[in-house]
C-alpha cells in the first residue's frame, strides 16, 4: 500500500520573469533537473533520473561484457560472389583542358 500524501505550504517568489517555489529542506529533489507537469489545475514536480556518465571507457567496458555472435548470425564472407566485377570509373571522362 502506498504512503499517504504529505502536504506543506511553500513560498512562491519571482526570479526574473519566472515564478519559483522554495522546496523545503528534506523534500529536495535529486540531481539538477526536474520535470514539471501541468495536470488540469495541478502542477506536479517530478525528479528526472540522472543519466549515467557516458564515456568511451565505459562503453568499451560494456562492449567487453557482450558475448560474440554465434556463427549463424555473422555476416557471410561470400555475400558478393554473384555480383559482376566492377569497372574502373574515370572522373571527367572526355574533359579537355584548354
Amino acid at each position: 500500500m502506498s504512503e499517504p500524501a504529505k502536504t506543506r505550504t511553500v513560498s512562491l517568489f519571482r526570479n526574473g520573469r519566472n515564478q519559483a517555489v522554495r522546496i523545503p529542506r528534506g523534500w529536495e529533489l535529486p540531481g539538477d533537473e526536474a520535470r514539471l507537469v501541468l495536470d488540469g489545475g495541478r502542477l506536479v514536480l517530478e525528479p528526472i533520473e540522472p543519466v549515467p556518465e557516458r564515456s568511451t571507457r565505459s562503453l568499451l567496458a560494456w562492449l567487453k561484457t557482450l558475448e560474440p555472435l554465434p556463427p549463424e548470425d555473422r555476416f557471410p564472407d561470400d555475400v558478393d560472389d554473384d555480383l559482376l566485377p566492377t569497372e574502373p570509373v574515370t572522373a571527367f571522362e572526355g574533359w579537355k583542358d584548354d
